[in-house]
C-alpha cells in the first residue's frame, strides 16, 4: 500500500499531462462537432440568451424556440431560419476556437508558454460556459404541469442541457491546474538559467 501511495505521489506531473490530453480530446471532439448542423442548432439557446455572445446572431431570443430541429431530424424551414440567423457560420468559428484551445493546452506537455496560454483560455472558456446557468432558461426543467405534490422545475432542477453545462466546473479547474503547472515550469527554467549564469 505504501508503495502504491509513493507511486501516486511521484506521478503528479504525469497525471497533469493526462489532464492536458483529456482537455484536448474533449475540445477537439466537441469543437469538431460544431461543424455539423445538429450541434450548431443545439447551442443556439445558449448563445442567443447570452449577453456576451448574442450579438453573433441576427435574430433575437426567444425567436429560436419556433425553429428548433430535434436531434436526428431536419426541417428545411428551420434550416433556412438558422442560415439567416448566422447559426452555422458562428458554430464553425466557435468550433475552430475550441479545437485551437485544446491544441494549445495539449502542447503544454512540451512548450510551457504555449500551455500556459491554453490553460488560461480553457479556464476563460469554462467561465463563459458556466454563465449559461444564469442566462439560459433551457438549463432548468420547465414547468410542464403534473400531479407530483412538490414542484420539480426551475432552480435547482437541471435539465439535460444544464447538467452538461455544470460539468464545465471540472474543465475550469483543469485549465487552472494546467496553467499553474506551466507557470511553475517557466519559473524553474528561468531560475535555472539565472543560476547557470551566476556560475560564470
Amino acid at each position: 500500500m505504501d508503495k502504491f501511495i509513493l507511486i501516486l505521489a511521484n506521478s503528479q506531473s504525469h497525471f497533469i499531462n493526462v489532464i492536458r490530453i483529456s482537455i484536448f480530446i474533449v475540445m477537439v471532439w466537441i469543437g469538431g462537432l460544431k461543424a455539423f448542423q445538429y450541434e450548431a442548432d443545439g447551442i443556439v439557446p445558449f448563445v442567443a440568451n447570452s449577453p456576451v455572445m448574442s450579438f453573433f446572431y441576427n435574430k433575437k431570443a426567444p425567436e429560436y424556440t419556433t425553429y428548433k430541429n430535434p436531434e436526428g431530424k431536419t426541417v428545411q424551414n428551420n434550416i433556412d431560419w438558422h442560415k439567416e440567423n448566422g447559426t452555422y457560420i458562428f458554430s464553425y468559428g466557435l468550433g475552430t476556437v475550441i479545437v485551437l484551445i485544446g491544441t494549445l493546452t495539449l502542447l503544454g506537455i512540451w512548450f510551457k508558454k504555449i500551455g500556459l496560454i491554453g490553460g488560461l483560455l480553457t479556464f476563460g472558456m469554462s467561465l463563459v460556459t458556466l454563465s449559461f446557468l444564469i442566462t439560459t432558461p433551457e438549463v432548468y426543467v420547465p414547468n410542464l404541469g403534473g400531479d407530483f405534490p412538490t414542484p420539480q422545475f426551475g432552480f435547482p432542477y437541471l435539465s439535460g442541457a444544464g447538467r452538461l453545462v455544470l460539468k464545465d466546473v471540472i474543465m475550469l479547474a483543469a485549465g487552472l491546474i494546467c496553467a499553474s503547472d506551466c507557470a511553475q515550469q517557466i519559473i524553474k527554467s528561468k531560475n535555472s538559467i539565472s543560476v547557470n549564469r551566476a556560475k560564470f
